[in-house]
C-alpha cells in the first residue's frame, strides 16, 4: 500500500486546481471566439471616448498647461476599458446562472473558487485585448507619454489591476441581479456616471463647487490622475486625492478587490 504524504496531497490539490481554473477561463476565451461581440462591447467605449470625443472637442476643452486634449483624455479612455467591462462580465454570469451551466459546474468534483477565478482570468484576457486596441489607437489619435518606458509600463500595470478589480464587481453583479436586462442598465449607468463624475473628460475644478468633491474621491478619477502623472500629461487640480492619488488608487482598489471578491465566492456558495 503507498502512503501519499500531506505535503504531496497539497501540491496535487494546488495543481488539479491550477488546472481546472485555467480549463474554466479556456472555456470563457473559446466563447469569445464564437461570440465576438463581447470584444466589441468592451473595446467599444473606450474607442469612442478617445477617436470621436478627443477629436472633436480637442479645440473646445482647455486643459491644463499646453497639452492637448487627445493627449488629456488618452489615460482616461484607457481607464474605461475596465469600467466598460463591467456589464458584460455580469451578463456572462447571469447567463450561466439562469442556464443551469452554473448548476451543473456546482455538481461537479471540482474546487469551488475555480469557476469564478476562471471566469475572471478569460474576462480578463478579453480586457487586456481591449486595452491593447485602445492604446494603439489613442497613439494614432494623438495620445503621448512623455516620461519614458518604465512610467508607460507603471501606468499601464495600474490601469491592468483596475480592470481586474472591475471584472470583480461585474461578476458580483451578475450573482446578485441574475437579469441580463438590468445588468444592462445598470452597467450603462456607472460607466457614464462614474466616467463624467471624474476628472476623465474635463479637470474637476471646472465643476460646480457643490459636485466637486464627489469628482474628486471617485476612485476613477485618482487612477485616470495617477497615470496622468506618471505618464507627464499636465494635471492642475486641487485636494488630496488629486495631490495624492497613488494613496487613493492603492487604498480603493485593494477594496474593491477584498470586498467584490469575498462577497463573490460567498454568493456563489449560497445560490440556489
Amino acid at each position: 500500500m503507498t502512503v501519499i504524504a500531506p505535503a504531496e496531497r497539497r501540491r496535487s490539490a494546488v495543481g488539479d486546481g491550477v488546472a481546472e481554473v485555467l480549463a474554466l477561463a479556456g472555456r470563457r476565451l473559446t466563447h469569445l471566439r464564437n461570440v465576438p461581440g463581447r470584444l466589441l462591447a468592451v473595446t467599444l467605449n473606450p474607442l469612442i471616448t478617445m477617436l470621436a470625443i478627443g477629436y472633436v472637442f480637442k479645440d473646445a476643452v482647455i486643459v491644463p498647461g499646453s497639452g492637448s486634449y487627445p493627449e488629456f483624455l488618452f489615460p482616461a479612455a484607457l481607464m474605461q476599458v475596465g469600467l466598460a467591462g463591467i456589464a458584460p462580465t455580469a451578463i456572462a454570469v447571469a447567463t450561466d446562472l439562469n442556464g443551469g451551466l452554473t448548476d451543473r459546474f456546482r455538481s461537479l468534483p471540482i474546487v469551488r473558487p475555480a469557476v469564478l477565478i476562471g471566469h475572471s482570468l478569460g474576462d480578463f484576457v478579453v480586457g487586456l485585448i481591449a486595452l491593447a486596441i485602445t492604446v494603439a489607437s489613442g497613439l494614432l489619435v494623438g495620445g503621448r507619454v512623455h516620461t519614458g518606458v518604465l512610467p508607460l509600463l507603471g501606468g499601464l500595470a495600474l490601469l491592468v489591476v483596475f480592470l481586474y478589480a472591475m471584472i470583480w464587481v461585474g461578476i458580483l453583479l451578475g450573482l446578485s441581479l441574475r437579469n441580463p436586462e438590468a445588468i444592462d442598465g445598470i452597467g450603462a449607468v456607472a460607466t457614464l456616471g462614474l466616467s463624467f463624475l471624474s476628472n476623465a473628460f474635463m479637470s474637476t475644478d471646472r465643476l460646480p463647487s457643490w459636485l466637486r468633491p464627489v469628482a474628486e474621491w471617485n476612485p476613477v478619477s485618482s487612477v485616470t490622475t495617477a497615470v496622468r502623472r506618471m505618464w507627464g500629461t499636465p494635471v492642475d487640480e486641487t485636494g488630496f486625492p488629486a495631490q495624492h492619488p497613488g494613496v487613493v488608487v492603492a487604498i480603493t482598489l485593494v477594496f474593491t478587490l477584498t470586498v467584490a471578491g469575498f462577497l463573490s465566492f460567498r454568493k456563489y456558495r449560497t445560490i440556489s
